[in-house]
C-alpha cells in the first residue's frame, strides 16, 4: 500500500500537520511527502491514497494573490505562483481508483465560518473522478501559527484511520 502527502504551507503549520498526517498512515503503508511545488505531478507512481493539504485562504483554497499576501505578512514557506490549487490542475481525469483525503489548517477563531481549503480540493478531485476518502480541517491559534495544542496528535490519529480505511477499501472488504 503507498500514499502520496502533498501540502502546501506559508507559516510552516500545515506542513506540519502534513508530516503528522504521514506518520499516521505509517502504521500500514508507504509514504511519500512533497511540499507542492516538489511533488510529482502528473501523478504517474502507482499510488492507493492521495493525501493533499493546504492553509485555507478566504474561505478556500489559496490563490497567487493570497499567497502573496501571506508573505507580505511574513511567511517564510511557500511560493505566491504554485499552490494546492494548481498542482491539483495536474492531476488527470477520468475514473481512478486512487482514493484521495483532503485537509486544511485554519484559524481557531474562524472555526464556525464556512468554506475551507479541504473541502474545495475535495471538490476538485471527485469532479476528476477521483473517490473521496475524507476531509479535515485542523487549527491553528492566529494566522502564523502555532497549532492548537493537541491538533497534531489528532492529525497523525486522522492519518492512522486513513490508512485503515484505505486498506480495507483496496482489499475489498467493508468498514464500518
Amino acid at each position: 500500500m503507498k500514499a502520496l502527502v502533498v501540502y502546501e504551507s506559508m507559516f510552516g503549520n500545515t506542513e506540519a500537520v502534513a508530516n503528522a498526517v504521514a506518520d499516521g498512515l505509517r502504521q500500514l503503508m508507504d509514504v511519500e511527502v512533497h511540499e507542492v511545488t516538489q511533488a510529482p505531478h502528473p501523478v504517474t507512481d502507482a499510488v492507493d491514497l492521495i493525501v493533499v493539504g493546504g492553509p485555507t485562504h478566504a474561505f478556500s483554497l489559496s490563490r497567487p494573490a493570497t499567497r502573496a499576501q501571506a508573505l507580505e505578512q511574513g511567511a517564510t514557506h511557500g511560493r505566491k505562483d504554485v499552490g494546492l490549487r494548481e498542482w491539483l490542475a495536474h492531476l488527470r481525469k477520468g475514473p481512478h481508483c486512487e482514493l484521495v483525503a483532503a485537509f486544511d489548517t485554519r484559524v481557531e477563531k474562524a472555526r464556525r465560518l464556512p468554506g475551507s481549503a479541504a473541502k474545495k480540493a475535495a471538490k476538485v478531485a471527485r469532479g476528476l473522478g477521483y473517490a473521496p476518502a475524507g476531509k479535515e480541517s485542523f487549527y491553528v491559534v492566529d494566522t502564523s501559527g502555532p497549532m492548537v495544542p493537541g491538533e497534531l496528535d489528532r492529525a497523525e490519529a486522522w492519518g492512522g484511520e486513513l490508512a485503515t480505511t484505505t486498506t480495507a477499501r483496496v482489499s475489498g472488504r467493508q468498514v464500518s
